[in-house]
């Protein structure tokens, strides 16, 4: 029994070919929109690469370009055909396509879902991609004399103030790094060989942070040094006091700026999967339709149009078979193949074969 079979007249099915023609054409565009949304989100991952580890984060928006550029391809030539649907004997040349263009555009239209669950799944792994980049760019933002490193101090500064963090976790990430190069510092003051006496790693700490963590929004000057000192400042007590720096690290601020990125991208690629399936089933409809009028050889009459032919059981069951005989069929080529007695058998005329026979006379 046919899954959700329609009745189609002549009418009806000029109507949904139209219909389908105009939705594909919109299709199209949806494919440019995801196209766009994938190339964006791959330049804003680019704007901050710096800060981030290499990974498989550019997944996603690889996905997303790839899947558009093939959204307007496949909805273009669906467009075509789903116009020459109007015509019955244009349709008869587009009868042996239609079937592998619903199939692959089933698979396509899979892709477009795929993409979008990929953009609440790639959380985990944005999150530690930038957790390890912006160790690495805290850890080398003292090296602006070291080629392939000297950006860093502008990146992470600039990163800082625009995006009001401090850090990566938060501001304490920089009193456990030397943030300050050694070409300022004076080694002949007493002060500063002692700070680097004070830790087994010989680093220059100090509980202070750059100049990039100041809050501009704070009344009070900014206090970028001695932090955990109260009595290095007036009336200052940094455990009970709100610090005139930004307390949020980097990368929970990255990570929030790029998954509300990702969750409305997801939203737009979860839209237009719901539209190209519709779109699809709308195909599929009026394949079947076109391919009974033809069998009936009315084309001015009504037919039929449906999903699938047979019920999902049976289908299923049937695609399964289609499967196991083909691998019936392999195994027992290879076998015959290898063990066939007939092979390099000699042959036991002993060259009799070019012995004449003699004729019978005739009775006279």
């Amino acid at each position: 029994m046919a899954v959700l079979k329609v009745k189609f007249t002549k009418t009806k099915r000029d109507k949904l070919a139209q219909i389908l023609w105009i939705l594909n054409w919109v299709s199209v565009v949806s494919g440019i929109i995801l196209f766009s949304l994938g190339l964006f989100l791959k330049i804003e991952i680019k704007k901050r690469n710096e800060v981030m580890a290499k990974g498989d984060i550019n997944s996603v928006p690889n996905m997303l370009i790839s899947v558009g550029v093939i959204a307007c391809v496949v909805n273009f030539l669906g467009g075509k055909i789903c116009y020459d649907c109007s015509d019955a004997n244009k349709f008869s040349r587009w009868k042996l396509i239609m079937l592998p263009y619903i199939i692959c555009t089933f698979c396509f239209t899979f892709c477009i879902l795929l993409g979008a669950l990929m953009c609440y799944t790639m959380r985990n792994e944005l999150e530690e991609s930038l957790y390890l980049g912006l160790r690495d760019a805290i850890k080398f933002y003292k090296d602006t004399d070291i080629p392939g490193r000297c950006f860093l101090k502008k990146t992470v500064d600039m990163l800082q103030i625009g995006f009001q963090c401090c850090g990566n976790n938060g501001f304490r990430d920089w009193f456990e790094v030397q943030w300050v190069s050694a070409r300022y510092l004076n080694m002949a003051s007493k002060e500063v060989m002692d700070r680097f006496k004070s830790n087994v790693d010989g680093k220059f700490l100090v509980d202070g942070v750059p100049f990039s963590c100041c809050n501009p929004s704070s009344p009070r000057p900014c206090i970028q040094y001695q932090l955990t000192n109260n009595s290095a400042h007036y009336n200052y007590d940094f455990l009970t006091e709100e610090l005139n720096i930004w307390v949020k690290g980097c990368r929970e601020a990255l990570l929030e700026y790029y998954t509300a990125i990702m969750r409305s991208i997801g939203i737009a690629a979860l839209l237009i999967w719901l539209f190209e399936l519709s779109v699809l089933i709308g195909v599929r409809y009026l394949q079947t339709a076109m391919k009974n009028v033809l069998l009936q050889g009315d084309l001015q009459g009504e037919s039929d149009g449906w999903l699938l032919e047979n019920s999902f059981v049976e289908t299923a069951k049937y695609n399964i078979n289609i499967i196991k005989n083909l691998g019936k069929a392999n195994q027992i080529s290879t076998v015959s193949g290898m063990n066939d007695p007939n092979i390099n058998v000699q042959n036991t005329n002993c060259g009799k074969s070019n012995v004449t026979a003699k004729s019978i006379p005739a009775a006279s």
